[in-house]
């Protein structure tokens, strides 16, 4: 496998421009002279266009998807283009047989680079990359290996989940904390491994109950999941789990209407959430991890027109490149000692003296 990793970029508030370091060999674009001056496919830059192709939950999951369509219409925005076929647009995938669909349908639309948000939609982006080789993608939280015009990206979220764990156990009156996952998988595996070695860096005994939703866009599957947690005495959850955890928003928000004595948390996902916990009188999101999603579909459309689509690497993004993060949220207001931890774990990560597992 072809790795790339982005070095030193400070992805979440730096912006985007940054050379490609390669490891390993790294992958070269096979694109003509032509191509390199003016993107992909040959296209002028006024002519280039991209698009995206959804995981389930869609452009206002408030999370994975929603931050790489901000992106997207950021870039859009910047270079004058308008949302549809020949500027900027996305396609919903309402189940997982629409991926497929959804991306002949970008190809036919003639986009220059199609991006697939989420690791499910691997088969389906290796199968129509493949025929149509004139034509670039990228696939996010996977890898797909062998073929030059497939770009792979890869976030180290189980480090921002390890600054989750750390602010969960620090956090927590009832030392039993939660975590609500949408689909079992090596993705989500990364969130929950990060989290739970966060928490037991803190407290080596507490109790960490881990449930999986299996599906990134059912509500209401979440907040029953999070209705049972908090009934059992939990009193922070952390979810990975897209358009589901907003279920696990309403049920704190819910919690905390009817009796704000007993205080209960969750830690969103993805990009900051803060807004999400909202309940009138307070809110219920204690941080949220970040992942620079939008930001990463911004940078490859933009070294794409440049000519430098890294085709067949894998770029790799985590708390060192400022691809992965943690908000302060509330974390001052709850324990003063919690952000002082937080930051001495994000530099141990740094600097390789914590090692955080990548599978649970």
């Amino acid at each position: 496998m072809k790795t790339s990793k982005k070095i030193g970029l400070g992805l979440l508030t730096l912006g985007l421009a940054a050379t490609l370091v390669a490891c390993g060999g790294g992958g070269k674009d096979k694109a003509t002279d032509e191509s390199k001056a003016s993107g992909s496919d040959g296209a002028s830059s006024d002519k280039y266009s991209a698009a995206l192709v959804t995981d389930l939950g869609g452009v206002d999951d408030r999370s994975f998807n929603q931050s790489a369509w901000e992106g997207l219409q950021k870039w859009g925005k910047e270079n004058g283009k308008e949302k549809g076929t020949g500027g900027f647009t996305y396609y919903q995938s309402n189940s997982d047989q629409d991926f497929t669909p959804n991306l002949n349908t970008a190809v036919n639309d003639g986009f220059n680079i199609i991006f697939g948000i989420g690791f499910k939609l691997k088969d389906a982006i290796a199968e129509v990359a493949a025929a149509n080789t004139d034509k670039h993608f990228a696939l996010i939280d996977d890898v797909i290996e062998g073929q030059d015009n497939v770009a792979s990206v890869i976030f180290y979220d189980n480090e921002a989940s390890y600054l989750a764990g750390v602010a969960a156990a620090m956090a927590t009156e009832s030392n039993k904390i939660g975590f609500v996952g949408g689909q079992e998988g090596e993705v989500i595996g990364r969130f929950e491994a990060g989290f739970i070695a966060g928490a037991k860096s803190v407290n080596k005994d507490i109790e960490v109950d881990v449930k999986y939703a299996g599906s990134f866009g059912d509500a209401a599957k979440g907040k029953s999941i999070a209705a049972a947690m908090y009934k059992s005495g939990i009193d922070v959850i952390f979810h990975a789990s897209g358009d589901t955890g907003n279920g696990v928003f309403a049920e704190a928000k819910d919690i905390m209407k009817a009796d704000d004595s007993k205080k209960v948390w969750v830690i969103g996902v993805d990009r900051d959430q803060h807004d999400e916990g909202d309940y009138g009188k307070g809110n219920v999101t204690l941080t949220s991890t970040l992942k620079a999603v939008g930001t990463v579909v911004e940078d490859i459309i933009k070294q794409d027109q440049d000519g430098k689509f890294p085709g067949g690497e894998t770029l790799v993004y985590g708390l060192k490149d400022g691809g992965v993060d943690l908000t302060e949220g509330q974390l001052n207001d709850v324990n003063k000692d919690i952000q002082p931890a937080i930051d001495k774990a994000k530099e141990d990560i740094k600097a390789g003296t914590i090692e955080v597992p990548q599978k649970p």
